[in-house]
């Protein structure tokens, strides 16, 4: 693959499912993106919803390899009809042997079972809604440091010239059982921190968010965070751009940003 344009990398605060159906400002904003970016050849996401697997050794992560992945409705309590949607983007098992030889400080196994699970499929229907561009989705090993799961998406960063769009999927803040009319405080400053560590470069601080105060309420597990540190490794030098800047029931940020050395007009 080549593209004489290098691709953006992209952070998507997913949210909920609803966000599929409905139009709303994300949902809406999301679309907008899809309309500013050039077209990509294919996209690679890494979603808060793959983790690692318990038969998979540590340092060991996944990549779908599929030629039609699944659609997966990894959620409950929602409408019939979002468990009988399916998003039929194709997969790309030349995009997945890409990947397994350019990430070389963890193993890259080939997955046939997962597919696209709703941090994916959730942002894509909006942005691409024809599902007419190869996905392929990376799984989150858990176990790895931030540093490691940095230096992966420092890994990645050379498919954004290859035409390659990298999305990350996830939430920087992400509570539901702090669900809130009123953002909480400890919400808005966990979520200013994020935005200020990616705003002056201040890497170190972002990979210590476990030292933040507010890290244990604004993330009781992190795995919605960890696909950011992704995007950050990728981001090369270009400087960051926001979008979404809310905060969902109290404790569920929408924060989204853009790494890309155009402008972004949305």
């Amino acid at each position: 693959m080549t593209n004489d344009q290098k691709m953006p990398v992209l952070f998507i605060g997913h949210g909920s499912p609803e966000n599929a159906f409905e139009s709303n400002i994300f949902s809406q904003t999301w679309a907008k993106l899809a309309d500013t970016l050039p077209v990509p050849k294919a996209i690679l996401s890494i979603s808060a919803h793959w983790t690692a697997s318990e038969h998979w050794n540590r340092g060991t992560t996944a990549v779908t390899a599929m030629t039609e992945p699944r659609t997966i409705h990894d959620f409950y309590g929602f409408p019939e009809f979002y468990d009988a949607y399916t998003y039929e983007a194709p997969g790309s098992p030349e995009l997945a042997a890409r990947v397994m030889e350019i990430v070389k400080s963890v193993t890259v196994e080939e997955d046939s079972e997962w597919g696209l699970d709703h941090g994916t499929w959730c942002v894509l229907k909006n942005m691409y809604p024809d599902a007419d561009i190869p996905v392929i989705q990376l799984s989150l090993d858990e176990s790895l440091s931030p540093e490691e799961h940095f230096e992966i998406g420092k890994e990645l960063a050379a498919l954004r010239s290859e035409g390659v769009l990298i999305l990350g999927s996830g939430n920087v803040v992400h509570n539901l059982s702090a669900l809130s009319p009123e953002t909480h405080p400890w919400a808005a400053s966990f979520d200013k921190f994020v935005k200020r560590s990616l705003t002056e470069t201040d890497t170190d601080a972002l990979l210590r968010y476990e030292k933040h105060p507010d890290f244990e309420l604004a993330l009781p597990t992190d795995e919605h965070f960890l696909p950011l540190l992704y995007v950050v490794g990728a981001a090369e030098n270009d400087e960051p751009h926001f979008f979404n800047e809310l905060m969902f029931a109290g404790s569920i940020s929408m924060r989204c940003v853009a790494y890309w050395d155009h402008e972004l007009k949305l």
